[in-house]
């Protein structure tokens, strides 16, 4: 899932986990106990549920720990593209549900008083090319359906942010945090609610009956009302998804250096398919990623062009900000999944009654995580949502 290593291994210790050594039974099982399952963890026992969370790993150290935890609403597929594909209504609904869920996980967090250095941040969506337009373009169709944002001409843009590029759309209402210590934080609320955390790997899900009958690794068994996959970017084979695709990113963060940001600290990503992203952290590192590749994938070869990938994105960022000291302190790698049209894999598993999918691939992991803990919990509580139909798994 990961090689190197990020800025976030200091987080606070996860719940411990427990072996799994007889056979138990609970009303939810999340397998997976990254990000994505502790929000739903969160979601289901805030609904009083008995909740079990497996994992094979440590809680935290797969895709999560890799992130770079840029808590975005705005979608990897501009809303023009997606208006193109699907139509600007049901475009428009993905991206307010989108803004919907920062808010919501920004209120979330303030709420259980989760210490992850979450901030609130402004996002500038930069052109990578030499003409502006089509960025005018999207933001006129942004201010129809009433999203927030400002255009950016390039004198606007340098003298605001000192970018020398041609446009950029600057908008409010993103946020960036500690991915690890807000996950672990999740865990250790839903542990102090009940829930039980198990090591162990799910094998095996029948779900033929009223419940569903998980089997592990070990020869035991999880009897549940109903299961949630939250394995990342690990899908079981009951997971029958086309419109997903495997890549590889890569990432580093500078020592600290507070006087060399730019101004705002604004979440930074650019208008590409490959683009490149960039965010600052509360102690003033830089952190930029990118070089993204879906042919290089194998975990050994990802990781063998770690050196290779940190000294491209050292240089990106000494062309993007000559200011700061691009050096990089640390450097990692992260395998991750896509969508062909930037938006999650949320709702039930067709073929497997009660068994639920919360996969928020793309640039938006975390954003679409929370908003699949809400819809996931919606439904479970028995109501459903047209982002359910948006975000099906079987979707082509």
């Amino acid at each position: 899932m990961r090689g190197g290593r990020s800025p976030w291994f200091a987080a606070a210790k996860s719940p411990p986990r427990r072996d799994l050594t007889e056979n138990i039974r609970c009303d939810a099982l999340i397998v997976g106990a990254g990000i994505t399952g502790s929000l739903v963890a969160e979601r289901l026992t805030r609904q009083g549920m008995d909740v079990v969370i497996v994992d094979r790993e440590i809680p935290g150290h797969g895709s999560t720990s890799a992130s770079t935890s840029m808590l975005l609403w705005e979608i990897d597929r501009s809303l023009t593209a997606l208006s193109e594909t699907y139509g600007l209504e049901r475009a428009a609904r993905a991206w307010r549900a989108s803004v919907r869920a920062v808010r919501g996980l920004h209120a979330l967090v303030t709420s259980l008083g989760i210490q992850c250095e979450l901030r609130t941040r402004n996002s500038l969506y930069l052109a990578s090319g030499d003409d502006g337009r089509h960025l005018l373009a999207e933001h006129g169709l942004r201010r129809r359906i009433g999203l927030p944002g400002e255009f950016l001409d390039r004198g606007l843009l340098f003298d605001t942010f000192g970018f020398g590029r041609a446009a950029a759309i600057v908008s409010p209402g993103a946020a960036d945090c500690d991915p690890l210590q807000l996950s672990r934080g999740l865990l250790h609320v839903a542990a102090t609610r009940g829930a039980r955390l198990f090591d162990g790997e799910a094998v095996a899900f029948d779900a033929a009956g009223s419940g569903v009958a998980t089997g592990f690794e070990n020869g035991y068994e999880i009897g549940s009302r109903l299961v949630v996959l939250a394995t990342g970017y690990v899908m079981p084979d009951i997971v029958r998804a086309s419109i997903h695709r495997v890549s590889s990113s890569w990432a580093i963060a500078t020592r600290p250096q507070p006087q060399a940001i730019w101004n705002d600290g604004a979440l930074i990503w650019e208008d590409a398919e490959h683009y490149h992203y960039a965010r600052t952290t509360a102690a003033g590192r830089i952190i930029i990623g990118g070089e993204d590749s879906e042919e290089v994938i194998q975990p050994e070869e990802r990781d063998r062009q770690i050196g290779q990938k940190s000294r491209l994105l050292s240089e990106k960022l000494a062309a993007l900000w000559p200011a700061a000291d691009p050096a990089s302190e640390f450097r990692w790698a992260g395998t991750f999944d896509t969508t062909h049209d930037g938006l999650p894999l949320i709702g039930p598993v067709a073929g497997a009654k009660n068994v639920f999918a919360a996969y928020g691939y793309g640039g938006n992991g975390i954003t679409f995580s929370f908003l699949a803990a809400q819809l996931l919990g919606d439904l479970i509580a028995g109501s459903i949502s047209p982002l359910l139909d948006d975000f099906r798994i079987e979707r082509e």
